[in-house]
């Protein structure tokens, strides 16, 4: 559905502003859809994210401070989202054996089960994506939104 009928505007100043309008609405649309699918993991998108994060590094540890830097949302205390996957014992953090003031943040077995279910529930969201765009028009978007950003 076109995003005039959406949010029941007429019509915008120019295209630029209906793009920013347009990535605003379907930011948050996205981001509705992952709370939606990780509901019943008791955990938000950010969590997620930071498991990724994780994985992605996976055997080796990363400090909190190289999560921070790529996170996706970077407004949340990337404490207190360490602190709920540590406590559903999903990531463990220990002290750096070389340098005592870095901690190691690395994935538990536990963690890795669950993010691979956590994996399946979002991935019915680029499913239905690609129900309505293909592989060549997503490639598309992604190359426009990163020329956007300069």
């Amino acid at each position: 559905m076109k995003i005039e009928n959406l949010i029941k505007q007429p019509g915008f100043e120019d295209n630029y502003h209906k793009v920013i309008v347009n990535l605003i609405f379907s930011g948050n649309w996205i981001r509705d859809e992952n709370v939606r699918a990780l509901k019943d993991f008791d955990v938000l998108p950010q969590h997620y994210n930071v498991l990724r994060i994780i994985k992605g590094k996976h055997p080796l540890p990363v400090s909190p401070g190289e999560i921070k830097e790529v996170l996706i949302d970077k407004s949340n205390d990337l404490t207190r989202l360490l602190d709920k996957l540590e406590k559903n014992g999903w990531v463990k953090r220990e002290l750096c054996p070389t340098n005592r003031r870095r901690m190691d943040v690395t994935l538990t077995p536990e963690g890795q089960k669950i993010l691979n279910q956590m994996n399946k529930a979002v991935s019915r969201i680029s499913n239905g994506v690609a129900k309505n765009i293909s592989v060549r028009e997503a490639g598309q978007l992604s190359n426009l939104l990163d020329k956007m950003r300069g």
